[in-house]
């Protein structure tokens, strides 16, 4: 049984659910997204998304008319497996037909280009062999990377945020995805101890140091699900 939490885009709230891994994702339409297929290769119970990755995917589905295979979906950023700033740490990404033809692919990459319910498609000569599309937040704070979180701030990069610092010891009092003072109070923590600057604000500083320690690093006796 998978614990689900969901940023719900339209009310600005955090969701949670509880499903079985062959049972569809909150949001999902005519279970075309399984939580298996959402978790991928990540072995965590304890997975997140947003409303609107979810209904981005449904509208993906229906315009290709037919099954898209899921190689990647979710990771935490201690399981590694991608970048220190990816998007699938976020659970909006997907890298999907590795099983499909060159011909089905450009089909699903057409799609998703066309459709504009991405907010960003890889190009083919990027992943030849994939398909690749994501629901990024923005405006990033460097890079292609995450968007600045403050106190005060809701979503699916709060919690990427939470699981890091939690798991190299900066207790946040809980993984909600909710930036309250316990959460500002362990990241000015660790902006002291870092010598970064200590405002409690995860910029682009703040996420390249914090996402460089976490990534890959595995789960510790403080992660928390």
């Amino acid at each position: 049984m998978a614990k689900i939490l969901v940023y719900n885009d339209d009310t600005g709230r955090m969701e949670t659910y509880y499903r079985g891994e062959n049972e569809a994702m909150p949001y999902n339409t005519n279970r075309t997204l399984t939580v298996r297929e959402f978790k991928g290769a990540s072995n965590s119970q304890t997975v997140w998304t947003t409303k609107r990755a979810m209904q981005s995917w449904n509208s993906q589905r229906y315009l290709y008319g037919g099954p898209i295979p899921v190689g990647y979906g979710f990771r935490r950023p201690w399981e590694g497996g991608h970048g220190t700033q990816s998007q699938h740490y976020a659970g909006v990404s997907f890298d999907v037909a590795q099983t499909l033809s060159p011909s089905q692919r450009t089909a699903i990459r057409n799609v998703a280009v066309n459709s504009g319910v991405w907010r960003y498609v890889e190009p083919a000569y990027l992943t030849p062999t994939w398909v690749h599309f994501d629901d990024r937040g923005t405006p990033a704070a460097c890079g292609a990377g995450y968007p600045l979180i403050k106190y005060g701030s809701r979503g699916v990069y709060v919690l990427i945020a939470q699981d890091g610092l939690n798991t190299i010891g900066y207790r946040t009092g809980g993984l909600d995805g909710v930036f309250g003072n316990q959460t500002r109070n362990a990241v000015r923590n660790y902006q002291v101890s870092r010598g970064l600057s200590a405002d409690g604000i995860i910029g682009c500083n703040t996420w390249l140091s914090l996402q460089e320690e976490v990534v890959a690093k595995g789960r510790t006796n403080t992660t928390i699900d």
